[in-house]
């Protein structure tokens, strides 16, 4: 997997971040905020001493230091290419960095997170709640009929799902805190409030967001 994520700001600046899916190393001096006892998530399954630093917050860093003193909805120009095909959208900066941090966070190596890891590979940039929802419930969905092909147990019922996003919601809120003493501006913070919001919809309103995708489907809300 390889995805390149360009930002071109009004005043002609431009920052490239390239996503692949092998975990960033941890090189040279690293902020406090990095190390992994620093806000360690509550469901952490890591030990310092073999882990002495965030696995996700190492992966995020370059981009917390390059954007922590930016207005979150400034708007900006993104493009961003895969291997197979390049997106572009003229958005805020707040949801630009939705789409990239919530990449770099499941391609980070963090135990948690990794769960979401399979479906970063087929990464759809600046994905709406609904197609969030969609994505997920149908990811989850072939794990489960892939698991009854090998003679596993699936769970129709998606409680697995919701269970999940509840893990990962305890993750998103301790990085929230890691990096809420470093950002000057408001971008990063927003980006992961907006991430964790989404995740949020999965675990608290599942059943509501199931019927209106149910809705759509059958024609009787909007496309």
């Amino acid at each position: 997997m390889n995805v390149t994520y360009q930002f071109r700001f009004e005043d002609s600046r431009s920052v490239d971040f390239k996503v692949t899916d092998q975990p960033a190393e941890a090189k040279g001096s690293l902020p406090a905020w990095t190390q992994l006892e620093h806000c360690q998530c509550s469901n952490c399954p890591l030990k310092a001493a073999e882990s002495p630093q965030c696995p996700a917050a190492v992966e995020i860093l370059p981009v917390v230091s390059a954007f922590q003193a930016e207005d979150a909805y400034q708007k900006v120009e993104v493009i961003v290419t895969d291997d197979r095909r390049t997106y572009s959208k003229s958005t805020t900066l707040e949801e630009a960095l939705r789409s990239l941090l919530g990449l770099k966070m499941a391609t980070s190596g963090c135990p948690v997170l990794s769960e979401l890891k399979s479906m970063a590979v087929h990464h759809l940039p600046f994905a709406s709640n609904d197609e969030f929802i969609m994505r997920s419930v149908s990811h989850y969905l072939l794990q489960q009929y892939l698991a009854k092909r090998n003679h596993q147990e699936p769970d129709w019922d998606l409680k697995g799902l919701v269970e999940r996003n509840q893990r990962l919601q305890l993750v998103n809120q301790a990085l929230w805190q890691r990096i809420h003493s470093v950002c000057k501006g408001d971008s990063n913070l927003k980006a992961l409030l907006n991430f964790f919001s989404m995740a949020s919809s999965v675990s608290f309103s599942l059943e509501s967001q199931l019927r209106k995708l149910e809705a759509k489907m059958r024609g009787d809300g909007a496309v």
